[in-house]
């Protein structure tokens, strides 16, 4: 397995930000049922989502969720040595993203920048990134943004789909601590899983074509076009069910922890009834357990920062909270991480 470990360093503050237009479940019924939409809030969890307007990118999110940081948790952007943008929305095929996010934020030519495209393990895997290069002596504060505008790439005639995704974004800082704050990270691939999560058009293996962009009637009655994303959702169980929480064991194992020794566990916000599923299978106490999908639904890569951020809030603040934070998903990829938020600034949720 790949396994990471640091000690010295951390998340000191945490912001986020989602667009105001909130959606909700049980009346987004233009093309289910109310029944149909019940159900799958019921098996979901998600009641409500954000969503984005046509104007708005992730990088404005993430541009929105910086600026907080900096404003409301007392960070100076002077001291920012690297931008990692995580996103499987960035607002063009290239230019990468973080170069224009350097330039928004007014930092200087001397940041480096670099985009990450990976979707609901992106903040797992942006940590290790940005754990790695706050580990090095001439890097103060690595600023990881994640962002997503998954209501743009998926169809809202898609029965599997529509009712899932939301938008918003987060800004992370990582940096050296004097606290030891020993941390662990694991990181997994499986690309023989790629299908499951895929939008097969508009890229170079098919690129755009009138093909693409046609619309198709699927099996279940979905509507979508290959430039839509589409996921095979019993696939995605079965493999988050079997990989993810073998995972869990090996990692709690590396570091020698106990579930005892973990405050909170935040999962990626995929779907209630799944991480439901891996916490039961640990005997993980419900209270443990950190939910903002009945609120925001699954926003990709944002899920595990939103939902500290909005389930733990000041509190991070006067406290130290371990954690153990899991993200599984598109790829297929999954990983986790076991961490300490030590009186970390968090600046609310923000829309």
């Amino acid at each position: 397995m790949s396994f990471l470990s640091f000690t010295h360093v951390g998340i000191t503050a945490i912001s986020a930000v989602v667009p105001p237009q909130v959606i909700d479940n049980s009346k987004y019924t233009h093309f289910m049922t109310p029944e149909e939409a019940s159900s799958v809030i019921k098996m979901t969890g998600i009641a409500q989502r954000r969503f984005a307007d046509e104007k708005t990118c992730s990088s404005d999110l993430c541009v929105a969720a910086a600026e907080r940081l900096f404003s409301e948790c007392g960070i100076d952007r002077n001291e920012i040595d690297l931008i990692i943008f995580v996103s499987q929305t960035p607002d063009y095929r290239t230019p990468p993203t973080s170069m224009m996010l350097q330039d928004r934020l007014g930092l200087s030519k001397d940041v480096g920048a670099y985009d990450i495209n990976l979707g609901c393990s992106g903040y797992i895997y942006g940590l290790a990134n940005a754990f790695l290069y706050a580990s090095q002596p001439t890097i103060r504060k690595v600023l990881l943004l994640n962002g997503e505008t998954k209501s743009k790439a998926y169809s809202t005639k898609d029965k599997g789909t529509s009712l899932l995704f939301g938008d918003g974004a987060t800004a992370t800082i990582v940096e050296k601590t004097d606290y030891p704050n020993p941390t662990f990270i694991s990181l997994k691939s499986d690309g023989a899983g790629a299908k499951h999560i895929i939008m097969p058009g508009g890229g170079y293996r098919k690129p755009s074509s009138l093909e693409t962009l046609q619309e198709r009637v699927y099996e279940d009655g979905s509507i979508r076009t290959e430039e839509h994303g589409s996921m095979d959702g019993a696939a995605i169980f079965n493999f988050t069910i079997t990989e993810v929480p073998s995972d869990i064991k090996n990692l709690m194992q590396k570091a020698n922890a106990g579930w005892d020794e973990i405050d909170y566990f935040v999962p990626h916000q995929a779907n209630k009834f799944i991480t439901d599923h891996i916490a039961k299978k640990f005997k993980v106490p419900a209270e443990k357990v950190l939910y903002s999908l009945q609120k925001y639904g699954n926003t990709s890569s944002v899920s595990i920062p939103l939902t500290i951020v909005s389930e733990l809030g000041d509190t991070a603040l006067e406290n130290v909270y371990r954690l153990l934070l899991c993200g599984f998903g598109v790829g297929l990829s999954w990983g986790n991480v076991i961490t300490e938020l030590h009186n970390c600034r968090i600046a609310g949720v923000c829309d």
